[in-house]
């Protein structure tokens, strides 16, 4: 499943952000990469020990937890600290899959990468190329999304960014291990939920058949769960 969160960092908070990042010493991109990655990337990054780095990243987590949209769709158990990286003019990435297990330096942090997401933080205005490309199951699907908004997809997808050819991209990403593995079940989890959102909306939240529904989602939940 792939999908967009819109406005998960407002205009002040990608502004504030920005300025703390901007300003701090950014170095290969390769430095977090594994060994197909490392091939394909041509990029920088900040290091993920920085002040810059640690203290922005967890501005991005605290908004992730308190957007709803975000939790139904990931269903998420732990979130990897989010990394940070800036496509001047003839970067890019090309095609790779992401690494299945992400172990965070220097620690026993570590995740199993069931889903990755990249939270944009330049307007689209502000570059050319640079486009999010991922291989979907109904094709490839080419995103580029206003600063602010994340897209959030399987990690298992083969996907690439295109190389830029004016101005500069710079964004934020990071991986989801969720509570829920299978990504065909977190769908129907995630479509489950919407129709139950909308009968509350329509019936009452007391409404027998939204009780019910209701029931038939943590039922699901606590048969598919890990935690």
């Amino acid at each position: 499943m792939l999908i967009a969160i819109p406005d998960l960092l407002d205009a002040a908070a990608v502004a504030r952000l920005r300025a703390r990042i901007d300003a701090a010493e950014w170095i290969d991109g390769n430095a977090t990469s594994g060994h197909q990655s490392a091939l394909a990337k041509r990029n920088e990054q900040l290091p993920e020990d920085s002040p810059a780095a640690r203290e922005s990243g967890a501005l991005i987590l605290d908004a992730l937890a308190a957007a709803p949209l975000f939790v139904a769709a990931a269903l998420p158990l732990k979130v990897f600290p989010p990394l940070f990286n800036r496509y001047a003019e003839g970067a890019t990435f090309a095609t790779h899959v992401d690494a299945a297990i992400r172990i965070r330096r220097g620690s026993d942090f570590r995740i199993r990468a069931d889903l990755s997401a990249t939270l944009f933080l330049s307007d689209p205005a502000d570059y050319d190329g640079g486009e999010l490309v991922i291989e979907d199951r109904f094709g490839p699907q080419r995103v580029k999304l206003p600063a602010g908004h994340c897209v959030v997809y399987p990690a298992s997808s083969l996907h690439h960014v295109t190389p830029v050819t004016r101005g500069c991209r710079v964004a934020s990403f990071f991986w989801i291990e969720s509570m829920v593995r299978d990504d065909g079940a977190r769908r129907l989890l995630f479509d489950l939920d919407a129709g139950v959102q909308a009968a509350a909306a329509s019936l009452g939240a007391g409404d027998p058949a939204v009780v019910q529904l209701t029931g038939v989602y943590h039922n699901l939940l606590r048969r598919w769960a890990r935690v």
